[in-house]
Formats: structure tokens, sequence, C-alpha cells
């Protein structure tokens, strides 16, 4: 039993040391990762600041390939960037990552070809080679161009989409909330115009008739037991708008 005990323990020693060093291997190669990182950002800051402070500074053939490499560089790194950043949210940039990636390979090797040629010392040699060169570094240049707009013009587009899609959705909405501004003159129109109503507003004013009973006579006749009587349309002779002139007086002679 105690033998039993003692190995258990022994292997769960055994587990742990392991599960240490795997960890620990792992943190190293993630720091390794990342210190090569910003070794290798750090080296293109410089090469690119020495790039463009020869494109500036220098003239002729040395002038002319420092252009050719930071233009090449500059480019395929927006696009590199601009499609990287594009394929996590749609999927369907993967193809042209992929194309990037065997353009890249091109690339590569059109900025090798202006690094040694940098290094040479026959400068008309260099002179001569200055128009492929250049041939070269834009066919690489508008292929990587062409791939990045298109990727941003695509990204654009959805966001135009979906901004239009929100907007009308906003407007349906706002509209719900505002249901009393379609509501309400329905029910206002609908008070106004009813038969009812439109008798008891024309007379309201009083219908001057002479002697002054006019409206006393049409609202107060008795039933056939005394009582009052139901409601019942008004008299048409007795009724009045607000639009007619009142009636003049009858003259004797």
């Amino acid at each position: 039993m105690e033998a039993a005990i003692i190995t258990i323990m022994a292997l769960l020693f055994l587990s742990f040391v392991a599960l240490g060093v795997y960890a620990t291997v792992k943190a190293a190669k993630a720091a390794k990762r990342g210190v090569d990182r910003t070794i290798d950002q750090a080296r293109r800051t410089v090469e690119d600041t020495t790039l463009r402070a020869k494109s500036f500074g220098q003239a002729g053939t040395a002038g002319e390939l420092a252009r050719l490499r930071l233009s090449l560089r500059t480019s395929m790194r927006a696009t590199q960037e601009a499609l990287q950043a594009g394929v996590g949210e749609d999927a369907s940039l993967r193809e042209s990552l992929e194309l990037f990636h065997r353009l890249s390979a091109h690339g590569l090797e059109l900025d090798e070809d202006l690094k040694r040629i940098e290094r040479e010392p026959d400068r008309s040699w260099v002179a001569g080679q200055l128009p492929e060169l250049t041939a070269r570094t834009e066919r690489i240049t508008s292929s990587a161009d062409a791939l990045r707009r298109a990727a941003r013009e695509r990204a654009l587009r959805f966001a135009e989409d979906d901004l239009s899609s929100l907007s009308a959705q906003i407007d349906v909405e706002a509209g719900a909330l505002r249901h009393w501004t379609t509501t309400e003159p329905e029910t206002t129109s609908g008070t106004a115009g009813t038969p009812g109503h439109a008798g008891t507003s024309g007379t309201a004013p009083g219908n001057s008739a002479p002697g002054g009973q006019g409206s006393a006579s049409g609202s107060s006749r008795p039933g056939a037991g005394g009582e009052p009587s139901a409601i019942t349309a008004p008299d048409p002779r007795l009724t009045s708008y607000p639009w007619e002139k009142s009636a003049r007086p009858e003259t004797t002679t």
C-alpha cells in the first residue's frame, strides 16, 4: 500500500516537472518570437529610413535604385497589412491573400536584385539595367496596389450597405415611436366630422329668429306624455350655420 502511494506521488511529481518544463519552453519560444519580431521591425525601419535618405540625398543611379526599393517595400507592406486586417472579417479575401503571397515571392526576388545591383561598381552597366528594373517594379507595385484598393473598396461597400440598412431600420423605429403623429390627426378629424357634433356646434351660437325663441322652441318640445322628447335631428328651418347670413325680419305694410 505504501509502495503504491509512493509511486503515485512520484508520478505526480514527474508530471508537474514535465508541465513546468513545457510551459517554460513555450514561454521562451514566445519571448524569442517577440524579440525577433521587434528586431525585424527595427531593421525594416532603419532600412526604410536609409532608403528614404538615399532617394532624396543622392542623384543618378544610386538614388533611382533607392526610390525603386522604397516604392516596392512601401506598396507591398501596405497591401499585406490591408489584406491581413480584412481577411478576419471577409473570408473571400483569403484568395486575394494567397495571390499576394505569390506576388510577394516576386517582390522579394526583385528587392534582392536591387540590393545586389546597389553594390555593383560598374555604374554604366547598372544604368543600362534600370529600365528593366523599373518596369518590373511598376508591374509588381501596380498589382499590389490593385489588390489593396479592391479590398478597401469592398470593405467600404459593405460598410455603406450596412449603414443604409441600419438607417432604414432606425427610420422605421423612429416612426413607431412617434405613433401619435399618425393616429391623433385621424381621431381629431373623425371627431370633428361627426354629424352629431356638427349639429350641436351649429346650434350652439343660437338661432336668431324673430322674437328670440328659435333655439328654445327647437330644443324643448314636449313629448306625448308631457316629458321632453328624445334627441332627434334638428329642424332644418331652425338650424343656422356660421357662414349663413342672418335672415331679415319680414316687414308689414
